[in-house]
């Protein structure tokens, strides 16, 4: 099979520049002996499977210390401050899949023609439908349609281009970037090119212990994993960069904190029972409530393809819209529908202000004691991931009643308060010379899409945990000189409230997998004297049946330039089918499900599609399956 990449000349481009890079004179930027300045520049292409250009970054940052010394009683005064900003140019190098002129005219399938244009689907009642002036069909993709077809689903278009270029579908306050802010991702009104900015000092104790404090934006990270999250869950994290694969801490977006911790050093609790190190931290993110980063529609990365459901969704909302194998739907299809203004979508983000009770706190007990460390972890924070809430008032579709109808598809978007309890253990094995980690959190308040409910959302306690090891493992065939890292870790996720039944055509409930595990494998090689260093990262996810495998190739060309050729591809299952709600019959008697006897208002038949739900039984190397793609990544560091 031959694979055609739009933009090739980009890379030629690409190793252009990289060259030029390595050309800069090889010296280090350092001022006063209390004062440290370093930085990189760096440029990172990928190229994506069909599609060509996906992303063309150039970044600058800037990393500036200052030490300060004793301050009054303060001692060990520092100041840091790191500031980042980019510039991503494949929203104008490749416009025609990410810029001002993605997306097209779009069709929609119909069970009795086959496929008809947006805009000509038939109506509940013909004055209560919408209009195709102010909702053309230009400028969208139908939803899901780079993962699988429309196969008797529900579809709809879903605008893509930049909010400045197309408003259509973005949420104010939420998924509502402009060109600029996609190209320039740093520069928004959360000032994000302050990566960093914080303080840090001491207060010594004549009992030797020491309360250390750090006051600004930063990143606190708790927990001893990595690629999952379990404990380190205070930042938020930007998805739209590149999925779940970049390092935490590129990806985690830095937050105004107070960290404070109390320092006991060696420390003897009960008699007999003494701890190597012992602390104590409190964390209190004061910040304005942020959500993560999971992509606006239009950009490369849409963490689960969510952002575009989002995006159609508010559209269907504001604008009204056809949607695909709707009324009459049986598991052969449907007829293509269009619905008016505020009849179904999401209404609204509900983004909490900022108050005392809308600020996140946690607390952490950790320490060692021989070979083994450990730590405590207490938090309460508000929901990162977006939760859907129907029972909003909504007109009916037939009648022009406004009210609140049973599993009707029509919501706002809520962050709810979650509270976590949870630890960790690392564990230092000489015998084997290898690092155990072990890592779990319970949280209580999480929401999930549950179609066996009249809101469709339900809350659930859930269990999560990573259990891995890490190893040096001497391959003499491979490398006579360097061992090999294997680093290996599986994730666990339980849902304890869940609720999943059989009904006419098909399960209905929650999406999400009760049960389900996720295992990664690292494995580097180090070559050169450490200045080359191969490593392949994989990742399945079992209940999906999916795997992301990430090789690359790093090259520390001198100690400033480094230049990484690296892949990400993806194999498995893709979309998967989940109950759409078509068939939860909120209009009684108007949306009656053929074939289905004594159809209750707000029951679901569990007639299913790959699209909106689907998504949560891919997870996000599935809904990734499509995003194959080849990376080349050229950093100065200075």
């Amino acid at each position: 099979m031959q694979t055609t990449i739009k933009g090739l000349r980009f890379w030629c481009y690409t190793l252009a520049g990289s060259a030029s890079l390595a050309l800069l004179p090889m010296t280090n930027t350092l001022a006063a002996d209390d004062t440290r300045v370093n930085g990189y520049v760096e440029n990172a292409t990928y190229g994506r499977e069909g599609v060509g250009l996906s992303k063309f970054r150039n970044t600058l940052q800037m990393e500036m210390e200052k030490s300060a010394g004793s301050v009054g009683f303060f001692n060990n005064v520092r100041f840091n401050a790191t500031l980042r900003g980019s510039y991503d140019g494949v929203y104008d190098l490749n416009d025609d899949e990410y810029g001002r002129n993605a997306g097209g005219p779009v069709q929609l399938q119909d069970v009795g023609s086959g496929y008809v244009p947006h805009g000509g689907g038939i109506a509940p009642t013909p004055f209560l439908g919408f209009d195709t002036t102010r909702n053309p069909n230009e400028g969208m993709v139908v939803l899901g349609e780079h993962l699988h077809g429309q196969d008797n689903g529900v579809a709809f278009g879903v605008p893509v281009r930049p909010c400045d270029e197309d408003d259509r579908g973005c949420i104010d306050g939420y998924l509502d970037k402009d060109t600029n802010e996609l190209r320039f991702q740093e520069f928004n009104d959360r000032a994000d090119f302050v990566r960093e900015l914080y303080a840090d000092f001491d207060i010594n104790f004549d009992n030797g212990n020491i309360l250390s404090t750090r006051l600004g934006k930063q990143q606190v990270i708790w927990g001893r994993t990595d690629l999952f999250r379990v404990l380190d869950v205070i930042n938020p994290v930007d998805y739209s960069r590149n999925n779940i694969y970049d390092e935490l801490e590129d990806i985690r977006i830095p937050m105004w904190i107070l960290r404070t911790d109390y320092r006991m050093g060696p420390t003897e609790v009960f008699d007999g029972l003494a701890f190597d190190d012992l602390n104590f931290q409190v964390v209190w993110n004061f910040d304005k409530f942020r959500p993560h980063d999971i992509g606006q529609c239009g950009q490369p990365n849409v963490i689960l393809d969510a952002g575009c459901f989002f995006r159609g969704m508010n559209n269907l909302w504001e604008n009204g819209g056809t949607v695909a194998n709707f009324a009459g739907a049986t598991p052969d299809g449907g007829l293509a529908t269009d619905f008016g203004p505020g009849q179904i979508g999401i209404r609204e983000a509900h983004m909490p202000s900022w108050s005392l009770a809308n600020t996140q706190l946690g607390m952490k007990l950790e320490g060692v004691y021989g070979d083994l460390g450990f730590s405590l972890n207490a938090l309460t924070y508000r929901s990162q991931l977006p939760s859907l809430r129907g029972g909003i008032p909504a007109q009916n579709g037939f009648t022009g009643q406004t009210g609140v109808w049973p599993s009707l598809i029509a919501f706002d978007i809520h962050f709810p308060r979650v509270n976590l309890v949870g630890g960790s253990v690392d564990y230092y094995s000489q015998g084997i010379d290898t690092v155990f980690r072990v890592e779990t959190a319970y949280t209580s308040g999480e929401e999930f899409a549950n179609t066996l409910r009249d809101k469709l959302y339900s809350e659930s306690d859930v269990l999560r945990y990573v259990i891995g090891a890490d190893k040096n493992i001497a391959i003499p065939f491979l490398n006579e000189d360097n061992s090999f890292l294997f680093s290996g870790q599986i994730f666990g996720e339980h849902i304890l409230d869940h609720e999943r039944e059989q009904r006419t055509y098909g399960e209905a409930g929650i999406p999400n997998y009760e049960h389900n595990w996720t295992a990664t494998l690292l494995v580097q090689g180090f070559y050169m004297n450490g200045r080359l260093t191969p490593k392949i990262i994989t990742a399945h996810d079992f209940r999906a049946q999916a795997t992301a495998i990430a090789p690359s190739v790093d090259w520390l060309v001198n100690d400033n330039f480094k230049l990484t050729l690296g892949g990400n591809f993806k194999v498995g299952d893709g979309a998967r089918e989940f109950d759409d709600c078509r068939s939860c019959n909120p209009w009684d008697p108007f949306t009656q499900t053929p074939g289905v006897i004594n159809h209750l208002p707000g029951e679901s038949a569990g007639l299913s599609g790959y699209e909106p739900l689907g998504r949560f039984q891919s997870g996000p190397i599935g809904m990734a399956q499509k995003e194959d793609e080849i990376q080349l990544t050229a950093r100065y560091s200075f």
